[in-house]
């Protein structure tokens, strides 16, 4: 992985070229969260939202990012760590923005770190304020990441 100069403002942009990168930087950016914090990702299919919060779970203190795999059909997956972490995923939702209250977003904000995939689909019903992990695939195995805080 190797991160990029940017504007400040603009975030910080990283570029991963295989699948054990994209876990370590994951990884790496983990320690940053905790309690109260809301970290969107967002991407197309297959561009590696699982992959990094499996680096994210190890970076918040999971001991085998192994048992991190996709909630698109449980929703939430919840993984013990140095703070609890809430695994989100908001594909399969019909109104997304009006379900995510019912899923118990505030408790999860209350208790650890709540990292969704999809947050696109719900980015107005969202805390502000809050991170985003933009994935974008750049080959059969780079990622470009982008890493901006959301006032």
């Amino acid at each position: 992985m190797s991160p990029r100069a940017d504007d400040e403002d603009a975030g910080e942009a990283f570029h991963t070229a295989s699948a054990d990168a994209t876990v370590a930087l994951g990884e790496r950016l983990g320690p940053r969260f905790g309690t109260g914090d809301c970290v969107g990702l967002v991407g197309p299919l297959g561009a590696g939202k699982t992959v990094l919060i499996r680096g994210l779970a190890r970076g918040l203190g999971v001991a085998d990012e192994r048992i991190v795999s996709s909630p698109t059909y449980v929703l939430v997956q919840e993984y013990d760590g140095r703070v609890p972490i809430f695994h989100v995923d908001l594909y399969r939702l019909a109104l997304p923005a009006a379900e995510l209250a019912d899923l118990g977003l505030a408790e999860m904000l209350a208790a650890g770190v709540v990292l969704i995939e999809w947050a696109d689909r719900a980015a107005a019903a969202l805390p502000r304020p809050r991170w985003e992990i933009a994935i974008r695939p750049t080959a059969r195995a780079g990622r470009d990441v982008r890493l901006t805080r959301i006032e």
